[in-house]
């Protein structure tokens, strides 16, 4: 995933986290709040929790391809309406049950919180 769709500073972390959960599934946990330069950036995250820095980057890695993939405007449709200009940040929060679902399944979580997200849209 490209740096300028990704979050990579705490604050921004912080700041997305402390909204409400838009989404909880047995493979990621999103939360998302609105930004005013209408551009969508994504941030993985994994707790330590999951015990093995390898599972953790394995999962990481799931996660940013899932994102880039069905969840970034670019590849999940046409682009929207110049007026509309609401982007989201978004964190996703892997759970370990996402090492172990198929692709398909983690790839339909992926499309739900877009689809949740599509609605919050004004």
């Amino acid at each position: 995933m490209k740096q300028r769709f990704r979050l990579r500073r705490r604050q921004d972390f912080d700041r997305v986290m402390q909204t409400r959960r838009v989404f909880a599934g047995r493979a990621i946990v999103a939360f998302a709040r609105p930004n005013a330069d209408g551009r969508w950036r994504v941030g993985v995250t994994v707790s330590r929790r999951l015990r093995g820095a390898v599972r953790r980057n394995r999962l990481r890695r799931r996660l940013r391809e899932v994102a880039k993939l069905r969840l970034l405007p670019l590849a999940a449709g046409p682009a929207p309406a110049p007026d509309v200009a609401t982007g989201f940040d978004v964190v996703l929060v892997g759970r370990p049950a996402a090492l172990d679902l198929p692709w398909p399944a983690i790839e339909e979580e992926t499309a739900r919180v877009r689809a949740r997200l599509e609605e919050m849209k004004p």
